[in-house]
């Protein structure tokens, strides 16, 4: 069956994470702060903020900012953007696959709204992908159920003519019940080979 919809992660297979546990800690010795609170405090409204219920400045003044500073929300929020890094390769996978014109491209993705939406702009996405599935425009995460199923829904697509690509076990597991064709993504190399198995030729001109 023809692929229709290719569905890619953004952190872990386009690029590094937007906020992950490694950049947490490095903040936390960056800045001075309590690792362990910021952790706990972290744990306990990461779901709301990647969902788009809490804004980056809410979730700082709950994390980090529930005590005077001698660092401003400003100096921390640029040390979060600074953890961004593209992965160049897979970057240029996404572009082969898009200048072909045989598939919708969509992004899918656990990211807060302004962390998602700089990212956006740092890659250049807007010129690879038609659609952008965050979770925190969707309102929820993988990999509930409900995500897989407002993929399909909003993009008017089939999960058995999509391919979801995502760095992370559990999230490949979700869209493979849910009845996607699946890449665990390891490489660039790798996931160019997993795209042609599935009948998915790159125009290597554009990479």
């Amino acid at each position: 069956m023809t692929i229709s919809h290719a569905f890619f992660d953004v952190g872990g297979v386009l690029a590094t994470n937007g906020w992950d546990r490694n950049d947490r800690r490095e903040a936390s010795a960056h800045f001075g702060i309590d690792h362990d609170d910021y952790k706990r405090r972290h744990d306990e409204i990461v779901e709301p903020f990647e969902q788009g219920r809490l804004t980056l400045d809410q979730y700082l003044d709950r994390t980090v900012f529930i005590r005077p500073r001698s660092f401003t929300p400003e100096d921390f929020k640029k040390f979060m953007y600074q953890q961004s890094k593209p992965f160049p390769d897979s970057l240029a996978v996404a572009r082969e696959l898009c200048a072909t014109k045989s598939v919708r491209m969509c992004v899918a993705s656990n990211e807060s709204e302004e962390l998602s939406r700089y990212r956006m702009r740092l890659f250049g996405l807007a010129e690879i992908f038609d659609t952008f599935l965050a979770s925190c425009w969707i309102g929820v995460r993988k990999p509930a159920p409900d995500f897989y199923e407002r993929c399909v829904e909003i993009t008017a697509g089939r999960a058995e003519r999509s391919v979801f690509i995502d760095d992370r076990e559990e999230n490949i597991a979700g869209a493979a019940a849910y009845g996607f064709k699946v890449i665990l993504f390891e490489s660039a190399e790798q996931l160019r080979r997993a795209l042609a198995a599935l009948g998915l030729e790159l125009n290597t001109q554009h990479g």
